[in-house]
């Protein structure tokens, strides 16, 4: 997914695709363990997209508290 995508989004939604990336994380990890994941590179894309979104997430909650002050 697209940086400027995820700061279109509202907070709720970001909150929903971090948990739905949760449970793809975890998909893929027990994959991997059974061997059954082929590619490799999608735990560093879905953790990566992690990041990206506790990050904007993080930048909207400060936002919201220098807006406050």
């Amino acid at each position: 997914m697209n940086i400027k995508d995820l700061r279109k989004k509202t907070a709720g939604e970001l909150d929903k695709e971090l948990s739905d990336k949760g449970v793809a994380l975890s998909n893929f990890r027990f994959g991997t363990s059974g061997s059954k994941t082929k590619n490799v590179k999608a735990g560093r894309n879905i953790k990566r997209e992690i990041a990206q979104i506790l990050t904007i997430l993080n930048e909207v909650k400060k936002a919201e508290v220098k807006g406050k002050k």
